[in-house]
Parts: structure tokens; sequence; C-alpha cells
């Protein structure tokens, strides 16, 4: 990989021959337009023009995947739409350190060419001129672990829920039983920032009470990721207030405000950043169009955040158990041979039963565990279902099947035979 170049790969979709859809690419996500002009020189497309560095042409089928591409006018009929897979570089000095001109270059107006009936961006290759001037993740995994007195083990935690309709108070009080039964993590839901029933700074103040309460007495200080989502500005008030009260973390929802306001966050924050995708289907849930997760996440990661929701196996979503293990997979690759991981975080229908084979097939115990009724739901209550999560991910790391583990695990076993069932149902 050159220092001076942009690696771009992409999945494509094309009524016309794929080299020429490629050019069109190349050209208009750099110095050309849809003809020739005076300013294009020869000097000027050297130095600044994209590259196509590489075609593999796959197979071809006779219905376009996308609306509102042009057939060329001496395409043969019926049309073949062929698909292939691109690789295209740009210079550095096209954009420099920008990173949302970086993704305006990889995954803008190219999206809207009508040379492709397709086209997705798969992973990016970038110098490490970029690992060194933007500031990427602060704590990340184990700056995490730091804050949340987690070694060893995956930070199990849990979402505020009912996601809305909650007052401080009442969140106040569900914090003060998880924070009891030993939860190492909690957050709001995405949909819970600052509104007039909970405003932000009376929902910090309650719950870090709470929190710095129990912490005083038995030694264990929960993390809790308190919602900021706003505007700027909004964000750093909002992370003063919850730095000011003793907390320990923030969360942002990554695609409401945007790449620009995670770094603005980031280059103030003294506390991790934790980033929930929401939104993230619209990039992803139709095969060609949008990103993949392993590009998606490179550029969060070098925006600074520190935790990144990746789903989780077995999900109540779209998502397949393949592209889950694929996402934690990623979030834990160094870009730039340093520890610039971050955490991925796991939610979506868990409970203990999908930790054997989570981590079977991932190999590490460098995650957040987020169960919702997982643990809200065990017959025994919350500390039971903490205990329960707590009990499976023992059993998975040491290779023990969970049925075996359970008969001397009560938690453990209550949570097989209700969740279990549940699970089998659905």
């Amino acid at each position: 990989m050159a220092d001076d170049r942009i690696l771009a790969k992409y999945l494509v979709e094309t009524p016309y021959p794929v080299e020429e859809a490629a050019e069109a690419l190349a050209g208009e996500q750099s110095s050309g337009t849809f003809v020739q002009i005076p300013g294009e020189t020869a000097d000027l497309r050297d130095r600044f023009r994209a590259r196509v560095e590489n075609i593999e042409v796959l197979e071809a089928v006779a219905t376009p995947s996308l609306p509102g591409s042009k057939i060329p006018a001496d395409s043969p009929e019926p049309a073949r739409y062929r698909r292939a897979r691109l690789t295209i570089s740009w210079p550095l000095e096209n954009m420099g350190m920008n990173l949302p001109t970086l993704l305006s270059t990889v995954l803008g107006n190219l999206t809207e060419l009508r040379e492709f009936s397709g086209i997705r961006l798969l992973d990016l290759e970038l110098p490490r001129a970029f690992g060194e001037d933007l500031p990427g993740p602060q704590f990340g995994v184990e700056g995490t672990r730091e804050f949340a007195g987690v070694y060893d083990r995956p930070i199990i935690g849990t979402i505020i829920k009912p996601s809305v309709g909650l007052s401080p108070e009442q969140t106040a009080e569900l914090v003060h039983e998880l924070a009891e039964a030993g939860i190492d993590f909690i957050k709001d839901d995405e949909l819970m920032a600052n509104p007039p029933h909970s405003p932000l700074e009376r929902r910090v103040e309650a719950v870090m009470r709470e929190i710095n309460e129990v912490a005083d007495r038995t030694g264990k200080k929960v993390m809790y990721a308190f919602n900021i989502t706003d505007e700027p500005e909004a964000m750093l008030r909002h992370h003063e207030t919850v730095a000011r009260a003793g907390g320990t973390c923030v969360m942002v929802s990554l695609n409401s405000v945007g790449l620009a306001g995670v770094m603005h966050l980031r280059r103030h924050s003294e506390l991790p950043i934790h980033g929930h995708r929401n939104g993230w289907g619209m990039f992803t849930r139709f095969p060609y169009l949008g990103m993949d997760f392993t590009a998606y996440q490179k550029l969060w990661r070098l925006a600074g955040v520190d935790h990144l929701h990746v789903n989780g196996l077995q999900n109540k979503f779209w998502e397949s158990d393949d592209s889950v293990v694929k996402s934690i997979k990623t979030c834990l690759t160094p870009m730039f041979g340093k520890d610039d991981r971050v955490v991925p975080v796991i939610s979506s229908g868990q409970w203990g039963g999908q930790a054997p084979e989570t981590y079977q097939r991932t190999r590490t115990v460098d995650v957040m565990y987020l169960a919702g009724g997982g643990i809200m739901a065990h017959p025994g209550g919350p500390a039971a279902g903490l205990t329960a999560i707590r009990q499976a991910w023992e059993a998975a790391v040491e290779g023990v099947p969970l049925e075996k583990y359970a008969e001397d695990h009560l938690e453990l076993m209550r949570s097989l035979e209700k969740f279990g069932k549940l699970m089998r149902s659905r």
C-alpha cells in the first residue's frame, strides 16, 4: 500500500463494459466530468485523476439490481448486467486528512452514476498519515476495561428499557437495582437523549447519585453511557455535565451526528465514546448499494469512537451470524500497526445461550455483551440474570457445554429453562 494513495474496493453491477464503467467512476470522482473540459490538462490528469487499479469480472445477470441505469445505445438485446470487483485509487493530495471529504470521494456521487445498476464500497486501504493525523480511539479496548474495572472476560451490560417514558428518578431506580446486582455497563437507549420528560442534566444527576453511592459502598463503579446525541456544541455541554458528575462514558448516534460531529466531540472528550450505529441498515441491507461494515468501521475508528455496535449472533434483526462475526473481528484488527482497536458491542436479543458460539467463532473476550431481557427477565431477577450470563461465558471459554455447566450453576440452569425454550420457538 503506497503512502500517497487511497485505495477503495467496490462490488459493482453495470450494463456497460466493465472497463468503461470503471473509468467513468474514476473520472467522476476526481478530475473529470461527462465531457472533456479545457482545464483538465494531461498534467492535471496525471497528478489528480483517480486510477483503476484492478478489475475482477464476475457473473452477468439479466435484470438490474437498482433502477435508473441507462443501457448503452449499442447494447445487444436483451441487455446483460455485468458484475465485478473494482479497486480504484486516489492521490492523497486530493483531500488530505479531511475525513468527510474522503467519504464524499469514495461514496459520493458515484452511487448515482447511470453507468451502474449496483455499487457497494467493500473496503478502504488508507495511508499511514490518516492514523497519525486523525484522532482515532482515545481509550479503545484497554482504556474501556480500566474504566469498567473488568479484565479477562466480556464487559457485561444492558440497556435502559422502556426506551423512552421513564423519568430521571425512575431511570435512577432501575440503575440502582442493576448496580446492586454487580453489572459492568448500562447505556441509554438511542431514542433517549435530552427530551422534555427526562432532561439529560437531571438524568445524569439522578443516575450518578445512585452509581456513586453503590460504588462508595461496594468498590465497583458501573460504567454508564449517557446519550448526548445533539448538535456539536450541545454535545460538548452534555459531555461536561457527565464528566462533572463523575460519569465514565458518553454515547452518540453516529449516523445522526455525522463524522464531523463525532470528530468535534472526540477532540474535546475526556471520556470513552460509545458509538451506536442505528440507521446502519440504510447503508448495508441491500447487497448492491451502500457499504460493508469493514469500510464503515474504519471511518468511525478514525473519527474517534471507542465502542462500536456490531449486532449479535442469532439476533432479532436481519443480519446473518457470519456478518456479525466478521464485524467483531474487523473492530479488533489494528489499522496502522498500533492498538487502535475498538470494543465490539454485541447486542440484539442476547442472553447466555449465544456465548459459546460467539466465543468459538471469534476466540475473544474483548467484547461488550449487552442483554436486556436476558438479564431483566431472568426468573431470579436481574442479579441472577447477570450471573447466568457470566456463567455462560465461563463455560464458553472453558469449552464446557452450557447444559453440563448448568448442572452446578443454578442461575444458568434457570436461564436455559426460560430463554432456551423461547429461542427454540422463534
